[in-house]
């Protein structure tokens, strides 16, 4: 499972959507999605523009979490 971090990351930054918006040039429906974590793929042009203005690296927003065997 992979774990989106972003919301988290904008909460102990105290940034909101909109800054993030502002600052990236992002569009406000994928920061959002982003944010959500409703969104089902992330373009690495987005990761990279996230990563540098969040101060972060692409491990810190999105985490894989081993689940553990079915059966």
């Amino acid at each position: 499972m992979i774990k989106n971090n972003l919301s988290e990351i904008l909460g102990r930054q105290r940034l909101k959507v909109r800054d993030v918006v502002r600052g990236t040039g992002l569009a406000i429906n994928t920061v959002s999605g982003l944010y959500h974590d409703t969104s089902k793929r992330v373009d690495l042009d987005t990761l990279d523009k996230l990563c540098t203005f969040l101060g972060v690296s692409v491990g810190d927003i999105l985490e894989h979490i081993a689940e553990p065997p079915q059966g």
